[in-house]
């Protein structure tokens, strides 16, 4: 097992968790806004890179859920024009099931993941064993929207209200047309290194967009794991849950190329 080191210490308290906002989802459990307390715990300021995840991998073996099954959910947009015809996911076209792609190879096969970059097409399973091994867990929902909050009480992001305060990207989404054309004005067009942009109040890098973030509970139903944070594919049009009080939730041996995960560790006694 790897020894917890570089997390960000944080004293907890109590916050205002949850949000009525015009753009929340009520469906979603976002709301109501309500008082809770957060114990002390450390958290990552970034989220598990691929470097970290292949240590990881190259010191147990472990095989993600996607390795195993052959494929995983790889979007549309970052495959080549003359990429294969595959199956597409009913209800979001834009994915694709796409064979051979893992953590190690986002796109597919012959696709190379880049160190610096949060890991994706890893499961709930597949971040509990990594946070296992690396002596820590995921947050807990109220623990993962303190620390996106960095310090701000109900802002809609962890700057402040703004999407883009003076003109400047904050986060990694899509801006444009979703799914057929991205602008590209935040500079990227899939995922973003890990530290990109300017960190919250804590410290922490990305807590709204490039990638959704698995957390321990359950979202709605028993058979559903929450993932919170948003992701680059979120639009206003389409997906507005790059607000740190959104969330949305899978199933535990689900992945896909824009779901990833963040360490917490119990505070130091």
């Amino acid at each position: 097992m790897a020894s917890v080191t570089g997390l960000v210490e944080l004293h907890g308290g109590r916050f205002l968790m949850g949000s009525q906002d015009p753009d929340a989802h009520p469906a979603d459990g976002e709301g109501p806004v309500r008082e809770v307390a957060v114990a002390p715990f450390r958290i990552a300021a970034l989220a598990v890179t691929v470097e970290q995840f292949a240590a990881f991998a190259g010191a147990t073996g472990h095989l993600t859920e996607a390795e195993r099954l052959g494929w995983s959910f790889v979007f549309a947009g970052l495959l080549p024009d003359d990429f294969p015809p595959t199956r597409a996911n009913a209800t979001a076209p834009w994915w694709r099931q796409v064979p051979g792609a893992s953590w190690r190879a986002p796109a597919g096969s012959g696709s190379a993941a880049q160190a610096d970059h949060p890991v994706v097409h890893v499961s709930w399973h597949d971040a509990q064993a990594y946070c296992a091994w690396a002596g820590g867990r995921l947050p807990s929902e109220r623990e993962w929207e303190f620390a996106a909050r960095g310090g701000l009480e109900q802002a809609r992001f962890p700057w402040g209200d703004e999407l883009t305060p003076g003109g400047e990207h904050r986060c990694n989404v899509w801006q444009g047309d979703f799914p057929a054309h991205n602008t590209l004005e935040d500079g990227y067009y899939g995922t973003a290194p890990a530290d990109a942009f300017p960190p919250n109040g804590f410290g922490l890098h990305n807590t709204s967009g490039n990638v959704w973030e698995w957390c321990a509970g359950a979202f709605l139903q028993p058979d559903l794991r929450a993932m919170r944070g948003g992701s680059h594919l979120c639009h206003a049009s389409y997906c507005n849950r790059y607000r740190v009080s959104a969330r949305t939730g899978a199933t535990p041996d689900s992945s896909s190329g824009n779901t990833g995960f963040r360490l917490v560790a119990d505070a130091h006694r």
